[in-house]
C-alpha cells in the first residue's frame, strides 16, 4: 500500500488543499484545524449549518493561512484579539479571536455575524479519553488528529452511485492506495517510514457528506450519504474512513509506503 494523497484544511470546513508532505506536530498534521469560525455564541460552525462554506478556499503562506472568498477578497488570518473560550462538540477549549477584516468579510458572505478564532499553542483540548487513555491533545478538528480513507472504498462506493463523487466530500488527511475496499475496517495500527499510527475509532459520517464541495450546496436526501446508509451502518454510525493517532512527530509525503497491522478476530 501506498499514500495516494495528503490533505490540510487550515479552517474547520473551509476549502482543504492537497500537499506533497505534511510534519506532524502535537496537534496532529501541522496547521491542521487550528482555525475554526464561531457564531455569537461562540460554538463553532461547520457546512452542516452553511454548506457555502465549502466554497471559500484557504492556502498555506509560510506559518500563516490565507483565506478567499468567491468573487475576490483575500485575507490573511492571523491572531489579533484576546481569549476567548469556543464550543466544539462536547468541549470547551480557549481561542484567540483574530482576522477582524476576515471576519468582517465572512459575516458578510454568510448573511450573519460570524468570528475566526485561533487554538495557540498554550492551549489543550484533549482527545476523547473513551478512545485514547493517555493524555493526547487535538486541534478543531472533530475528535482526532487525523482521518484516513482508502481510494478503493471510494471507487466500490461510486460504483453505487448515479453520480460519482470525489474524495473532497470525505475530508481525509491520509488517502492510501492498494488494498481492498473497506480493508480499513480491520486495521488496528499503521506504520509510515518511522512514523506510526493507532487507528482508534471509525468515522460515522453526516450530512456534510451531501454538500458539493464547488457548489457549496446540500442535498441531503441523496447520495452519497443515503448510499453509505443502506450498507455500512455499524453501532458507531455509518461509516466511511477510520479515525487515527500518531504515534511520534515526523514528516510523511504522497507514495509512501504503508503498512497495516491488522486486529486480531
Amino acid at each position: 500500500m501506498k499514500i495516494k494523497s495528503l490533505h490540510l484544511y487550515p479552517v474547520k470546513s473551509l476549502a482543504g488543499i492537497s500537499v506533497d508532505r505534511f510534519e506532524l506536530d502535537d496537534f496532529g498534521p501541522r496547521g491542521d484545524r487550528r482555525w475554526v469560525i464561531v457564531d455569537e455564541a461562540n460554538r463553532f460552525v461547520t457546512q452542516r449549518q452553511l454548506p457555502l462554506l465549502a466554497k471559500v478556499k484557504t492556502e498555506l503562506d509560510d506559518d500563516l493561512v490565507r483565506v478567499s472568498f468567491p468573487g475576490g477578497g483575500s485575507f490573511l488570518l492571523e491572531p489579533d484579539g484576546g481569549l476567548q473560550d469556543v464550543v466544539v462538540w462536547r468541549d470547551q477549549v480557549a481561542g484567540r479571536v483574530g482576522a477582524s477584516e476576515a471576519s468582517a468579510a465572512l459575516s458578510r458572505y454568510c448573511g450573519q455575524a460570524l468570528r475566526f478564532v485561533y487554538m495557540p499553542e498554550d492551549s489543550f483540548r484533549r482527545v476523547d479519553p473513551e478512545r485514547v487513555p493517555e493524555q493526547r491533545r487535538v486541534s478543531f478538528a472533530d475528535g482526532f488528529p487525523l482521518l484516513v480513507t482508502t481510494q478503493s472504498s471510494l471507487a466500490e462506493l461510486n460504483s453505487r452511485l448515479e453520480s460519482p463523487v470525489d474524495m473532497r466530500r470525505f475530508r481525509p488527511n491520509i488517502v492510501v492506495e492498494g488494498c481492498a475496499p473497506w480493508a480499513e475496517d480491520g486495521w488496528r495500527s499503521l506504520a509510515v517510514g518511522d512514523v506510526s499510527f493507532e487507528v482508534v475509532k471509525p468515522c460515522s459520517r453526516c450530512v456534510m457528506t451531501t454538500v458539493d464541495p464547488d457548489s457549496g450546496l446540500k442535498h441531503p436526501g441523496t447520495q452519497p450519504l443515503k448510499t453509505l446508509a443502506g450498507y455500512r451502518r455499524t453501532p458507531e454510525g455509518v461509516i466511511f474512513g477510520q479515525n487515527a493517532i500518531h504515534q511520534s512527530h515526523g514528516v510523511i509525503r504522497v507514495r509512501d509506503h504503508v503498512t497495516a497491522i491488522y486486529q486480531e478476530n
